[in-house]
């Protein structure tokens, strides 16, 4: 019988062992968005965050896009109430008209027959009944008279109402217009910092030209054009599962309607940003899932796809696209986006973000 003790040594070997290979297999899996992807042939995310910039950096973007298209809808509802209010302006115009004419007529038969033409009428009656029916004809012009009247009246009052409400909307319309501008520069200064800090040789991953001719249908908005407010309420469809925004499954279904059918991951449990509030998702540039820098067709895929969703940017309301070291901003267009880590994922050079308001 073999002694006890080298048997306990060797599986306490072995349970380190197993321990250690268990230890590394954890260690080197992926952190999203790699992690929901198919495990072959993939480059391990690194550590952390991996969205790429810091989270202060995304509060700011999330904070000035989202101001930024509140203030549009302002603007825009703003502008759609001054159109009402000009053809409103324009039909009190021509009643204005009439109606100053019908005073301008009894006016100027006033004016011909003088101030004793009424009592003129009454006495020149020949009968106690010729009278009467004087009288009562003469109250009747009095009354359409004074109803002449009070209809100018009304009508000028009521343009004059209008012509304010149109000095209203064009100082809200200003203000809206400064809020746009603030928001703009927000953003761009964010990025000027954070760009700043980074290296410059991890700035700037070239222009994003891709083409896209597709145009996704708008998600639900509000009766004045805004945004409802979501939460991350319906099941996510990705292998990443979890909960997306009815706003976020709306961009994921048009863009796959459209074509670009890849993976795709989007919930994401911890971490900052968008992931975890169900309001982002990130599109892989290859067929196989995230891996490497994205080049040839995978690169052109990643460019159609962000060409995509800047175009339909409105009707999906979105908060910005990375892809390949840089951003799209509602309010700024493309930027240096270069707050990653050196890896593919945080480079956003393997998939494009999404995130949505």
């Amino acid at each position: 019988m073999p002694p006890v003790a080298p048997v306990r040594r060797t599986a306490a070997r072995l349970a380190a062992l197993l321990v250690a290979t268990l230890t590394l297999g954890v260690a080197t899996v992926p952190v999203s968005p790699a992690s929901a992807a198919p495990a072959t042939g993939l480059l391990a995310a690194a550590p952390g965050d991996d969205e790429g910039g810091t989270p202060e950096l995304r509060a700011q973007l999330d904070a000035a896009s989202k101001g930024w298209l509140e203030a549009k809808a302002a603007l825009n509802r703003s502008v759609s109430r001054q159109k009402q209010l000009n053809e409103q302006l324009k039909t009190v115009g021509a009643e204005l008209a009439v109606r100053d004419a019908k005073v301008g007529e009894i006016a100027a038969v006033a004016y011909r027959n003088g101030r004793l033409g009424t009592a003129g009428a009454l006495l020149g009656s020949s009968s106690p009944e010729g009278f009467m029916d004087r009288a009562a004809a003469l109250e009747q012009v009095a009354a359409h008279e004074d109803r002449t009247l009070r209809d100018l009246i009304t009508t000028r009052d009521e343009a004059t109402r209008t012509r304010a409400q149109l000095d209203g909307e064009i100082r809200e319309q200003r203000k809206q217009v400064a809020v746009m501008g603030k928001r703009k520069e927000q953003a761009e200064r964010a990025l000027e910092v954070a760009n700043d800090r980074a290296s410059r040789s991890s700035s700037g991953g070239g222009s994003v030209q891709g083409t896209s001719s597709k145009n996704a249908k708008p998600a639900p908005r509000n009766s004045d054009g805004s945004w409802p407010s979501e939460s991350c309420s319906v099941n996510d469809p990705t292998p990443a599962n979890g909960c997306i925004t009815p706003r976020t499954l709306h961009a994921l279904q048009q863009a796959k309607a459209a074509g670009f059918t890849r993976y795709v991951s989007c919930h994401r449990p911890s971490g900052s940003g968008e992931h975890p509030k169900g309001r982002a998702c990130d599109f892989a540039a290859q067929k196989s899932g995230f891996g490497g820098v994205a080049t040839g067709g995978d690169r052109t895929y990643g460019n159609n796809l962000a060409a995509y969703f800047v175009r339909n940017a409105d009707p999906l309301a979105v908060l910005y696209v990375i892809w390949f070291k840089q951003i799209w901003l509602p309010s700024s267009g493309w930027k240096a986006y270069s707050g990653g880590n050196g890896d593919p994922s945080s480079d956003h050079t393997n998939h494009v973000h999404l995130s949505v308001y």
